[in-house]
């Protein structure tokens, strides 16, 4: 692939125009995640997120993962994009789309990219917490 299709952003993520990336004439399904900044967590008021990343690992292993659905997945095209900075309620934090000739491979391949780029990808989260404190996770 010409592109790279994981990447790291420091923008607002453009759903719409990543969703056009992924037309094609053989695609019959288009699956698309986005995960959002929300008010809470774990019971406790959230004011706003800040992401960090390893950057060159992150980039590394979310490309690993989303070469794994091309391999394990009947699928045409695949993105995934990760902000890092600070994000603010209601802003898309992660943003998976999966192309595909049909519906069931796209939406196992993007469950299989969100929960992997969750559980292996070096990206940690602060949240912001209404009381004035902040804790660091991993997402």
């Amino acid at each position: 692939m010409a592109m790279t299709s994981f990447s790291l952003s420091e923008t607002v993520i453009d759903a719409a125009a990543l969703t056009r990336e992924l037309a094609q004439a053989g695609a019959g399904a288009c699956v698309t995640f986005e995960g959002w900044v929300r008010d809470h967590n774990d019971g406790r008021a959230v004011l706003r997120l800040g992401y960090q990343a390893y950057a060159s690992l992150a980039q590394s292993e979310g490309e690993r993962i989303l070469a794994e659905a091309r391999d394990k997945f009947a699928i045409l095209d695949v993105r995934c994009v990760h902000r890092v900075g600070l994000l603010e309620i209601g802003e898309p934090a992660v943003w998976v789309g999966v192309s595909a000739a049909h519906r069931g491979a796209a939406f196992d391949a993007c469950r299989y990219i969100i929960d992997e780029v969750k559980s292996r990808v070096p990206i940690w989260k602060n949240e912001h917490y209404a009381d004035g404190e902040s804790g660091w996770l991993h997402p």
